[in-house]
Parts: structure tokens; sequence; C-alpha cells
């Protein structure tokens, strides 16, 4: 279709928190990402140059489905540096005693949730050379 209305946009995603500031700060200080904020709305500045937008919602409901995922060389060792700095992982049925689950023919995972109970992932994905 060469008139496609969206071909050239450089879309963008967002979701909600219940609590800009805890999202600030858990996002920025215990995951380590660059944030900032504009207009009471955070912004997740992730690699690649694809800006995330974190908004404010009163009556926010968590996801149900994994909102955001964070390829790693080495899950563990993420797993490990993040269960240092507070993040409680998910102990699904099949995951070993770090919360990392190995198996359905996919990389290791694991998942966690925000402040807001929103589900992010650290996964697997050894760096390509």
């Amino acid at each position: 279709m060469s008139d496609a209305v969206f071909r050239n946009t450089e879309a963008f995603s967002g979701f909600s928190v219940d609590d800009i500031d805890r999202a600030r700060e858990f996002y920025g200080d215990t995951l380590g990402l660059d944030v900032s904020t504009e207009n009471g709305m955070l912004f997740l500045h992730i690699a690649g140059g694809r800006d995330i937008l974190v908004y404010p919602k009163p009556n926010h409901t968590p996801a149900s489905c994994t909102l955001l995922n964070f390829p790693v060389d080495d899950v563990e060792a993420a797993v490990d540096r993040l269960a240092e700095r507070g993040v409680t992982f998910e102990r699904y049925e099949g995951a070993d005693a770090r919360g990392v689950h190995r198996g359905q023919g996919g990389p290791p995972i694991a998942w966690f949730r925000d402040p807001a109970g929103n589900f992010l992932s650290v996964l697997e994905q050894p760096s390509r050379s």
C-alpha cells in the first residue's frame, strides 16, 4: 500500500502506573534506566532510540501480560544484580530457585513486577557478534 498512513512514523509504546514518583525511582534507580519527566509523565530512554511513555492513571489496573522484556547476555547474573537491588522475581512452576524459567523452547527468562504491578522480564539473549 503506497499511501500507508503509518509507514514512516516513529511509533512508541506506553503503559500506565498508579504512582509516577515510585515508577521514576524504580525504573531509574533500581533498574538503572535513563528517565525523564515531562507534563507529569515519565519517559524511559532505552537503547535503540525509542522512548517508552509511562503515564499516571488513578484507576490503574496492572497489565496481565509482559510489558517490557530486557534482553541480557547472562540472565542469572542479571537476576542476582536485580535481587540485590530489592527486585522480587515471580516463582512459576518449573522455575529454579532464582525464578529463572527454562523450557518451552524459549530462552531462559525471569519475570518480575514494577511497583504498579505491571509484568516485566529479563531474558537471556547473547550478544550478536
